[in-house]
């Protein structure tokens, strides 16, 4: 495993067993559910959003909304990469209905293990059980071809070493005619190399973003189609708060990255 990808392992998997608290190797997270709530809401989530999954599924680490583009349709079957503690599992899971799917994707053991118990919560409180989460790296995902429908991920593929993999992996799952539909960071332009070296910077969801080109360009190398990405100059204030670097002022937003399988 490389050193960045196990450094963002055990700083998330710090976060999942802390509930979201934050630790001193990461900026980008919530200090109280109510804090992590307000987040959201800055992030485009309604209030009815946040109160609708059980409590402990949202940490406050997204980056968008990315439901907000998914248009997911009852009966669909809808995979999360890096899916923490299942804030966006849990609202998927109510729009694609009990005949639907939702699969929760995580290489952090602590962050398994915490959406699992909000499953168990989710159900016991009267949800369907269409909700699973599974251990995996998202470079290698433990899926089979063209098995889904809709892939969702809220600011995670910025933290992978091997990006172009990432999209790969996910083209590879998508039934044609699938679509993936994600919030992330991306830049503007590329960011210098003391920045992309800071582990504190990588962790916190700012070092290892690419630039729009770049993963524009990832995503039609992995084959698909009708790529869109639409940057979020709203969302500036939040990830200025977690980067605390003038460094990266008016270079890192988050997007809404869009493209279908054909």
């Amino acid at each position: 495993m490389s050193n960045m990808k196990q450094t963002v392992q055990d700083t998330y998997g710090k976060i999942a067993q802390e509930g979201g608290t934050c630790c001193e190797s990461s900026s980008c997270c919530a200090t109280t559910p109510t804090d992590a709530d307000e987040t959201s809401r800055r992030l485009g989530y309604a209030a009815e959003q946040t109160a609708a999954v059980p409590a402990g599924a949202n940490l406050g680490l997204g980056c968008g909304n990315p439901q907000a583009i998914a248009a997911l349709q009852p009966g669909e079957t809808v995979l999360d990469l890096g899916s923490g503690g299942g804030f966006d599992c849990f609202l998927a899971a109510q729009q694609v209905g009990p005949n639907g799917h939702v699969i929760g994707v995580d290489m952090t053991v602590e962050m398994i293990a915490l959406a699992r118990n909000n499953a168990t919560k989710a159900v016991k409180a009267g949800s369907p059980a269409n909700v699973e989460f599974l251990l995996g790296e998202i470079e290698s995902l433990p899926l089979a071809d063209r098995t889904v429908d809709v892939i969702l991920s809220n600011c995670v593929i910025n933290l992978s070493p091997d990006k172009p993999a990432v999209f790969r992996e996910a083209f590879r799952v998508l039934k044609p005619g699938g679509r993936l539909a994600i919030s992330d960071v991306v830049t503007t332009a590329p960011l210098t190399a003391s920045v992309r070296d800071d582990m504190q910077a990588v962790t916190a969801c700012v070092g290892g973003a690419a630039t729009i080109d770049e993963v524009s360009q990832m995503l039609t190398d992995a084959g698909f189609e009708q790529v869109n990405i639409t940057p979020l100059q709203d969302t500036t204030e939040v990830i200025r708060d977690w980067s605390q670097s003038a460094a990266v002022d008016n270079l890192v937003v988050s997007a809404k990255i869009e493209g279908r399988r054909p």
